[in-house]
């Protein structure tokens, strides 16, 4: 993941939210703070990737549905079939 990436994901309040969650959990099976450091470091490792996945592909495709980015090429694929 690129470092521009990581920025903007970590512009999203709802990442935020479940960073401090991780942050939770694991001090609470390690019995001491692990450290919001290592809580985003190991998130980002662990779960960046699935929760993109899930959170950011509907996002993608209500813009091409409304005309948003990505529409113009969705209407020239349709068009070619």
């Amino acid at each position: 993941m690129k470092i521009n990436d990581v920025r903007e994901l970590l512009k999203d309040k709802r990442v935020i939210e479940e960073i401090n969650k991780h942050l939770w959990i694991e001090s609470q099976k390690a019995g001491y703070s692990i450290g919001i450091e290592r809580a985003t470091d190991e998130w980002l490792r662990l779960y960046a990737q699935g929760w993109m996945k899930y959170h950011l592909t509907d996002k993608q495709d209500v813009q091409k549905d409304k005309g948003g980015p990505g529409a113009d090429k969705e209407k020239r694929k349709q068009t070619k079939k």
